[in-house]
Parts: structure tokens; C-alpha cells; sequence
């Protein structure tokens, strides 16, 4: 099966060869994720999983930073209507899954900030490369929200429950060295350039190599998440959506929304 990569237009999908690039497109607003660019994402790596063209999968963002997160007048109107959430919530899987799922090896290229889903999005990747100074984090809890949609699958898998809990739980930030030394990606490096030149040795040998051995490899090494993923995301969504209806998660949308510092209360 063949895609025409030139109907998605959240964000830019390029066959280059026997790669495809995907690049979050949007970086006036940080390249945030809204449902529709979900959408479009698990779109082109399920598009990935069935081309016999594609031997590799990298993913970038394109400006100053790879991702900043979610968008808050999303989460306002999933405030304001938590039917929104709950529609929506669907896709959230379905994207955690179709990265999982998909057999061609996926690159992730960090630089500047990944936050929440932008931060989860390349954690499920195989092989995330990021500057030094790249700001990863998963600050959910910050604006009241449970780290249902992948934060809570995936960051203990890649560096042990331990330090998780320290960086889930308080939300703090994590920058990209000390990330590599952790475990939570595979490599960093001191610059941008360096840090794409990183990515593209592995692409170019992931994409010369002996695909079915590798496609196979990664299958049997993504098996156990898969499991976990069909074990836990129900839940974390469902603890996900009830945080979406309470009075801390509210607060901390208006606080964001009028420049202010939260209040919680507990509620």
C-alpha cells in the first residue's frame, strides 16, 4: 500500500527516499497538539506501518522547540465541556498505540522543550536524540491533570519507577543530557547540529539495513508495552478525564489563561 503524503496539512509529511519525515509544522504556536493534529499524527505512522517505501520513521518539530505541549483553549473548552474530553479521549489511544504499533523504526529528533503529549509522543519512539539543554517534561500534575494519555506507560519503562515518580509527580523538567544518562532517551548531544547529525547516522544506517530483521527486532522489543499499553491506558485516560472535571484542573486553565499563578485547593 502506497500514501499520498500531501493531504495531511497540520503537519508537513515527506517521503524522502525509503524515510518518512514527519515534522510538527506549527511553530508560531511551539508546534502545540490539538485533537485534529493527533489525528494526523497516527495517521502518518499508520500510513508508515503499510508502505513499502518507508523503511524508517523520523520525527521532528520544526522552529525553536519540538513540541510545547497541549493547547490550553483546548483544554478550556474540554473544561467547559467535558463531553469534549471524553470524545476525544479515543484518539489519545489510538496514538499511543499506532506509535507502538508501527514495525518501521522511529527516530525522534528533540530540541528546545518537549512538554506532556510532546514529550510522550518521542518517548515512544526507538531511538530519541536530543540537545543538552532540551527541556523534557511531563507537567501534567502542574495544571491539575492526571498523566493518563502515555506519560504514566512510558517514562518508568524507559528509566526506572524511581526517578518517574520524581519528575511525574512533581512535574519538573528534565534536560536532555541528564535525560540520556538516565536512560529516558538514547543519546544527547551539545548542539543542534550535532544532534541532527546524530539522528541522520542512525537514519541512514536503520534505512540501509536489513529492514525485516529490524522490523522484527523491534516488534519483539515493543511487545511487553504494547501489553502494558492495552494493561494501563484505560485507566490513565479514565483518571485523566475525572481530573479534567475538577475544580484544580479549572483553576489552573483560567490561572494560565489571565498570566496568573494557580490556587489549588485540593478539589
Amino acid at each position: 500500500m502506497t500514501t499520498d503524503y500531501s493531504r495531511f496539512d497540520l503537519i508537513k509529511v515527506e517521503l524522502d527516499g525509503a524515510v518518512l519525515r514527519i515534522t510538527l509544522n506549527n511553530p508560531e504556536k511551539r508546534n502545540i497538539i490539538t485533537d485534529p493534529v493527533n489525528e494526523q499524527i497516527s495517521d502518518a505512522f499508520q500510513a508508515a506501518s503499510f508502505d513499502h517505501r518507508v523503511r524508517v520513521v523520523v520525527l521532528a518539530g520544526e522552529g525553536k522547540v519540538f513540541c510545547g505541549g497541549g493547547d490550553f483553549a483546548q483544554m478550556k473548552r474540554k473544561v467547559d465541556d467535558p463531553g469534549e474530553f471524553f470524545r476525544n479521549l479515543w484518539g489519545s489511544r489510538r496514538l499511543v498505540y499506532t506509535v507502538l504499533d508501527c514495525p518501521k523504526p522511529t527516530v525522534a529528533k528533540l530540541h528546545g522543550a518537549a512538554m506532556g503529549l510532546g514529550a510522550t509522543l518521542p518517548l515512544l519512539c526507538d531511538l530519541v536524540v536530543a540537545t543538552d539543554d532540551t527541556k523534557i517534561a511531563d507537567p501534567h500534575v502542574n495544571i491539575g491533570l492526571v498523566a493518563g494519555d502515555g506519560g504514566s506507560l512510558i517514562w518508568p519503562q524507559q528509566m526506572g519507577y524511581a526517578k518517574a515518580r520524581k519528575f511525574l509527580l512533581l512535574g519538573d523538567p528534565i534536560l536532555g543530557k541528564e535525560a540520556a544518562e538516565l536512560g529516558l532517551i538514547a543519546e544527547s548531544a551539545p548542539t543542534f547540529e550535532a544532534m541532527q547529525d546524530v539522528a541522520e547516522r542512525w537514519v541512514a544506517k536503520l534505512a540501509s539495513s536489513a529492514s525485516n530483521a529490524i522490523y522484527g527486532t523491534k516488534t519483539a522489543i515493543n511487545q511487553p508495552l504494547r501489553q502494558l499499553a492495552q494493561s494501563m491506558m484505560d485507566a490513565g485516560m479514565a483518571y485523566e478525564g475525572l481530573s479534567n472535571i475538577s475544580r484544580d484542573h479549572a483553576e489552573a486553565i483560567d490561572a494560565i489563561l489571565a498570566k496568573r499563578a494557580p490556587s489549588f485547593t485540593g478539589d
